[in-house]
Order: structure tokens, then sequence, then C-alpha cells
């Protein structure tokens, strides 16, 4: 049942509260109605979309850690003798920026390296004359083997002969024992008949005689028998002597050979040494010129003025790249981590350019450039936050050519959508961001 107007405004005003704030001077205000209207507007509002995002500061670095600011250091200890550059200046890769002198005593002498050659080449000319004494002594070889091959048939030959003579010496010595065997018996036959008085006592005689030369040819025949074997036997010992003789001058001729090899190995092994110290010395002298290894900004010098000493590894200047690609680096809470993901979007507010922020309305920001995740830490940092790489994002506009390496950046890396009576519900009762997978990382993780 409808309220007529009048009934309604009755009603309305029995109410006392109603009446003090609505009624003035018994005349209605419109009040109420602009609160209700406020009211269904901010039930409409609710029900608009809100990008969930962590809010998280970073600096400006860059991607590549050769585009970052690097230190120039001085690989040897030296006296800074003259500057090329100033701060500020733009060099080019390859540019001299300092020279520095030495001071330590080892490498004072401006000739070094005329010196190590000359010591390579005295080294070089002993081994030539090392390689010719072992040619000497090879020759000397060769003539020993060859002379006692020689000597040792000689001596074969004679232990032939020798051999020869006692077997003739032997039959000569067995004829001779049977001639005196026979004569032997002749002799006793003879006596036999003597004392029968059938033969004279000159044909006894001449028996006898006869008996007492062929024992003679027997001991002669003996005798030559011991010599021919007492000769062989000092032509065996005569062979076993030079056989030895030879073995020790060719072993002695090996042992001066192998100690002429050796030292011509001692002798390369020292000029190897000299060609490495030639080497480290040739390098160390490019070292006396300090060069800019990619072109960049000179913004820092450690040492001043002329004659100041460095010492090795001691960091000179500083040098800032020219080319290189933007990065920020942002630390989120661990809490926060889960929800991050590789290729993940991220909005930036820079220091320095003007930007009109809706945290959850990036579309209607003013000011803010487009990045995504590129690599997320493992390990949490000193800090207590995990490290998270931003670079710029191909589909967002270019980040401003003026940016700087080390300045100041406010990101937001952009989550769900939801409803803005959602976002409010789930930050009065502290409930975390809603978590969803970036496509382009879930089909890299498929592909893998």
């Amino acid at each position: 049942m409808w309220l007529s107007k009048t009934e309604n405004t009755d009603i309305k005003r029995k109410y006392k509260s109603y009446h003090k704030a609505f009624v003035y001077n018994n005349t209605e205000l419109k009040t109420s109605r602009w609160l209700i209207g406020i009211l269904v507007g901010l039930v409409i509002f609710s029900f608009l979309p809100w990008t969930q995002n962590i809010q998280a500061p970073g600096l400006v670095t860059t991607r590549s850690p050769e585009e970052r600011p690097q230190e120039i250091n001085s690989i040897i200890a030296g006296r800074i003798e003259k500057w090329y550059v100033k701060e500020g200046d733009i060099v080019a890769k390859g540019d001299t920026i300092l020279k520095i002198t030495e001071v330590k005593e080892n490498y004072l002498d401006p000739n070094l390296l005329v010196r190590i050659e000359e010591q390579i080449k005295a080294k070089g000319g002993n081994i030539d004359f090392y390689r010719d004494k072992v040619a000497a002594i090879q020759s000397q070889q060769a003539a020993l083997y060859q002379n006692r091959e020689l000597k040792l048939e000689q001596i074969k030959n004679k232990i032939k002969q020798n051999e020869l003579y006692i077997q003739s010496d032997s039959m000569a010595l067995e004829a001779a024992k049977t001639e005196f065997k026979i004569a032997t018996e002749q002799y006793a036959r003879m006596q036999e008949l003597y004392k029968e008085g059938l033969k004279s006592l000159t044909e006894l005689e001449q028996r006898k005689q006869a008996l007492q030369n062929s024992q003679a040819k027997v001991t002669i025949a003996e005798n030559k028998y011991m010599n021919a074997k007492n000769d062989l036997l000092n032509a065996r010992i005569e062979f076993n002597s030079v056989d030895r003789e030879f073995s020790e001058k060719i072993s002695k001729t090996a042992s001066d050979k192998f100690s002429i090899l050796s030292d011509i190995s001692t002798s390369e092994g020292e000029i190897a040494k000299l060609k490495n110290q030639f080497s480290n010395y040739a390098l160390r002298n490019a070292f006396y010129f300090v060069i800019a290894p990619q072109a960049g900004q000179i913004t820092k010098t450690v040492k001043a003025g002329l004659g100041e000493i460095l010492k090795e590894g001691e960091m000179i200047v500083k040098i800032v790249p020219q080319e290189f690609k933007y990065a920020v680096e942002m630390y989120v809470n661990p809490v926060d981590l889960p929800l991050l993901s590789i290729n993940q979007k991220v909005r930036f507010q820079f220091d320095g350019w003007p930007s009109i922020v809706f945290s959850g309305w990036q579309n209607i920001s003013y000011g803010t450039f487009g990045g995504r995740v590129v690599a997320i830490d493992n390990s949490i940092s000193d800090n207590g936050k995990f490290r998270i790489l931003v670079a710029e994002g191909e589909e967002d506009s270019k980040w401003p050519n003026a940016l700087k390496v080390g300045g100041g950046a406010k990101g937001m890396a952009l989550l769900k959508d939801v409803p803005i009576w959602y976002e409010l519900w789930r930050n009065l009762n502290g409930f975390p961001p809603d978590f969803y997978t970036v496509k382009g990382s879930t089909q890299k993780e498929e592909k893998k």
C-alpha cells in the first residue's frame, strides 16, 4: 500500500533524528536525496574492476653486467706519470686513460726485454754446442762398435785357429804315445833276445836309443798340446777382456751422451722459462698504459695528480657505459614472492618524471612506464627481501632516455583484476592478493 506524499512527510517528521538532520525552518532539505544518491553511487562504484598490485621501491640499473658502471683498476703497481682524461670525458673503447711507470726494482731496467733476448740467444747457442757434442759422441760410439766387432772377429778367428792346433797336437800326441809304446815293446823283446844271445849289445843299445827318442817325442807332443790349450784359453780370456773393454768405453760414451742430453733438456727448460719471462715482461709493458675497456663516461677518479703510487688491483677511475639497456631491480617482501613470476607486467614511476598514479587503474594513470619481470633471485638479500629484475616491456612505451643508473623508481607488479568491494574486503581482513599465472611463463614451463 503506497502512502501519499503528505502521509510520508508526516511519518518522517515523527522521528526526532530525521527532523533535526533534514528539516530546517519547517522546510525539508534535499540532503537525504543526496545521501541516497551517494550510497547508490558507492555501491555501483564498488563493482568497478580493480587491478591488484604489489608495490615496492627500486633502483634503475642495467640488465647485462657489462653495461653497469664499473671500476677500472691498475693491474700492476706503479706511479702515475700522465693523465689523458678528466672527469666527465666521453671515451671510446681502447682510449688511453693514464700512463704509469714502474716502481718495482725487478722491472726498473729499461732494456729488460733486450737482456732476456740475449739470455735466450746464449742458451740457444749452448744447446747447439751440446747437440754438436752429442753428434760427435754418436760418431765415436759408432766407431767403437765397429772396432769392437773387428777386434772380436779377429780373436774369434784366433780361438778357432787354436782349437785346430789343439786338435792336431792331440793327434800328434797320440801318435807319439803309440810310437813310444811300440818302442817300449821292441826294447823289451830285444832285451830278451840279448839275454838269450840272439842279439848283440849294439842292437840293444840302438833299440834303447829309439825308445828314448820316442819318449822325447811324447814329451814334446805333450808340451805342444798344453801350449795349444793355453793359447786357446788366453784367446778366450782376450775375447772377454776386449769385449769388456769396449763395453766400458761404449758405456762411458753413452753416459756422456745422456749427460749432455740432460744438459740440453735443462737448457731448453731454462729457455722456456726465459721466454715465459719475456712474454710476461712484454705484457707488463702493455699494462703501463691503462685503457678504457668499453665506451663510456669517466665519472670518478680515486687517484689525483702526478706521482701518486698505485697498488696492484687498486681502483683508478669509474666508467659509465654510454649504451645499455635499462632495467630496474626491486626488493619485495617474502610474503609477496609466490605471487610473482617471469614475464609478469610491472608499472613504474621514475624519479624526476611527473606522474599521476592510480594503483588499481593503470589505464588512466599518467607518466608511468611498463616493464616485465625477467629474473627472480632464489636467495634472500641482506635486507630481508627478495630481489627481482624488471626489463623494459616490448609492447609498452619506451623508457626515458635520460634515465640514470642508480636513479629511484617505484614499481607496481600487476596481479589479478577484482571488484573494488572485494579488494576492500581483502584489505580489511588482511588477506594476500589473488595469485595468477602469466600465460607466457606457463607456456614456457609446458615446453620445458
